[in-house]
């Protein structure tokens, strides 16, 4: 989490430099919500569309392959820090009387959500974040039957690949259980699960040197993300939050960073709660408006768009290396095509780090828009939300078909719904969603 560090007069004088941000918490519009709620990236999954809405395969065209990159399912908040920060104002703020009526519930609130993240182990999915990933699973088994059985009778392998770290490996293994589970016959063709970080964790690998130096030094990055950061709406916002647990004075006597580092804090925690849900009835809903929670997701998504997403106009350091995994997409379907394949299934689990650069290196929807310097992100100038690029589970899958006279079709799903490829990409037929092998890799530049 960031935390602001410049004084307010600072953050005034910035404002004018970002045309259109105080939208944000105006709208919210495409922000992910549930029960009124704004989490960003920590938004549980839900699938964009049912499979009975699905175009029809076109004739003479069966299934022969699938594969999928997804993102861990929802889970505990990595550390707890954002629950220490703001249950030490909590204890100051008790000791000395000045907690409102409301907040006077606020501490055991926190201890509680803490105590049942610790139990689930801090970073680890929870019972929801299991369940997420096997309706996921099964979802896909219900869609392809027929490539699952196919399978089975050709004993044509399933590959299960993580990035290593435990919620992508406990995500595959929920994900190959679920299988499994609804059909028995898959168990002996499960490979073991691998792990490949250079492939699903490349930020942090060496392919991605380039980019944590963006991060680490890119001056344009750090002066833009503090601009957004430091506008007085953010001030505002945080003053809002804070003064429904503690008293207006308590409030004011507070550094106008620590103030904002607070109410952070609790944002953090209310948007990483809907991911706890089966562990506890958390209400911390009732400690932020929505329009102060719609402006804190607005920075979370902010950071996130500079950080991983599309990024600067006219730059590609945010996603030239999602790459790697753009490129095994394809080398698994040409390797099937050629018959040196024993898969039928691919299985991808990596983090939200992975899927947001994907999305904006193959331009999914939402992610199409870059920002100029001038023109910096904001929710009035720009469609892209991480509730919908990269919520908890987020999944990219292609499916493949072939015909008896050996051609290959592919049609993509983001989050479950069927998804046109980028312009410039041509479908079979004018508003199909299934586009032929030979002319993905012409339009992705792999001829």
């Amino acid at each position: 989490m960031r935390r602001v560090t410049a004084p307010v007069a600072i953050a005034l004088a910035l404002s004018a430099l970002l045309p259109g941000a105080g939208a944000a918490q105006a709208s919210g519009k495409g922000e992910g919500k549930e029960g009124g709620g704004y989490y960003a990236t920590k938004t549980p999954y839900r699938p964009l569309e049912s499979a009975r809405g699905y175009q029809r395969v076109p004739q003479g065209f069966v299934p022969v392959f699938t594969e999928n990159v997804s993102r861990h399912g929802s889970r505990a908040a990595t550390d707890s820090a954002d629950g220490d920060l703001i249950l030490g104002v909590w204890r100051r703020a008790e000791s000395e009387g000045r907690l409102t009526r409301l907040g006077a519930g606020f501490g055991g609130e926190v201890r509680g959500l803490l105590d049942a993240m610790e139990k689930v182990g801090y970073g680890n999915l929870s019972a929801r974040g299991k369940q997420e990933i096997r309706d996921t699973a099964d979802r896909l088994r219900e869609r392809l039957p027929g490539l699952f059985d196919r399978m089975s009778e050709n004993s044509e392998r399933i590959d299960v690949v993580s990035s290593g770290k435990g919620r992508a490996v406990d995500s595959g293994t929920n994900f190959v259980d679920a299988l499994v589970a609804s059909d028995p016959k898959l168990g002996p063709l499960v490979d073991p699960a691998r792990t490949d970080a250079d492939l699903l964790y490349f930020h942090k690998s060496a392919g991605g040197a380039a980019y944590r130096d963006y991060i680490e030094n890119d001056a344009r990055l750090a002066t833009t993300l503090k601009k957004i950061r430091e506008q007085p709406r953010t001030f505002t916002a945080a003053r809002n939050v804070l003064r429904k647990i503690f008293t207006p004075a308590f409030v004011d006597g507070m550094d106008p960073a620590d103030q904002v580092d607070a109410a952070r804090s609790v944002y953090d925690l209310y948007s990483i709660a809907p991911s706890m849900r089966a562990e506890g009835d958390w209400q911390l809903g009732r400690y932020i408006d929505a329009k102060d929670a719609v402006w804190f997701a607005y920075l979370d998504d902010a950071e996130s768009f500079y950080e991983n997403g599309p990024g600067f106009k006219g730059d590609d350091i945010t996603y030239r290396m999602a790459d790697v995994l753009l490129d095994d997409f394809f080398r698994q379907i040409e390797e099937k095509k050629s018959g040196k394949s024993k898969f039928g299934a691919v299985l991808r689990f990596t983090h939200a780090e992975e899927i947001m650069p994907l999305a904006a290196l193959m331009k999914l929807p939402g992610s199409e828009e870059q920002a100029t310097e001038s023109a910096p992100y904001t929710y009035a100038n720009n469609s892209w939300r991480g509730s919908s690029v990269a919520p908890m589970a987020a999944n990219i899958q292609w499916d493949v078909f072939r015909n008896g006279r050996g051609d290959y079709l592919v049609r993509m799903l983001y989050n479950e719904k069927q998804t046109a490829f980028k312009d410039g990409c041509r479908p079979v037929s004018k508003n199909s969603y299934f586009y032929g092998l030979g002319e993905l890799e012409r339009c992705f530049g792999r001829k």
